[in-house]
């Protein structure tokens, strides 16, 4: 949502964080069935815009209040689209998000080359609207099997021949420590 609002409002995309945050803490979520605003503090958010039918619209000034509404409509559409919905089905293959130590290279690669996810894993069920389990090798027997959507990409193709995960210790938390394993020159 903040890359669109940044994209839709250039050079001057901070002055719109504020209805950014109002947009988002406002908007209804599924997990939450309901805006965190409202979970938060058990009633819906009063505000003055979208009040059009009553006269406290010209306490804040008519320009004010329709230049407000006109950003929250757009960052509410900024919103929708960033909530892409993605769900998966029983037996899909997924690759799955891991997050390297900071500061420690991975796989010999540093920055965009190097790998984010380990994979592909098969999905056993889902469990709720949002999380699915998976079947994750004896070298992850550590880790718990149910990951949430956001940590998961989708494998288009199940490969014959996959890298062996021996060599990478994934902790608990998913995160994994790279050591060399020789010096080739000083």
């Amino acid at each position: 949502m903040l890359r669109a609002c940044a994209i839709q409002y250039g050079t001057s995309w901070d002055k719109c964080l504020p209805y950014a945050e109002f947009s988002y803490n406002n908007s209804y979520q599924t997990s939450l069935k309901k805006s965190p605003f409202e979970a938060l503090y058990g009633k819906r958010c009063r505000t003055p815009l979208f009040w059009n039918q009553t006269g406290e619209k010209q306490l804040f000034g008519p320009d004010i209040i329709h230049d407000a509404e006109q950003q929250l409509r757009i960052i509410r559409e900024n919103l929708r689209v960033a909530q892409r919905d993605l769900s998966f089905k029983v037996d899909d293959h997924v690759f799955l998000k891991v997050s390297p130590m900071r500061g420690i290279r991975r796989f010999n690669m540093k920055g965009m080359l190097a790998p984010r996810y380990i994979g592909p894993f098969k999905i056993l069920e889902k469990k709720g609207e949002v999380a699915y389990r998976l079947e994750l090798p004896p070298s992850l027997s550590g880790v718990h099997d149910v990951f949430h959507v956001s940590q998961l990409k989708k494998c288009l193709r199940v490969p014959e021949e996959q890298a062996s995960l021996e060599g990478l210790e994934v902790q608990e938390d998913l995160t994994y420590t790279e050591h060399p394993v020789k010096i080739l020159d000083t």
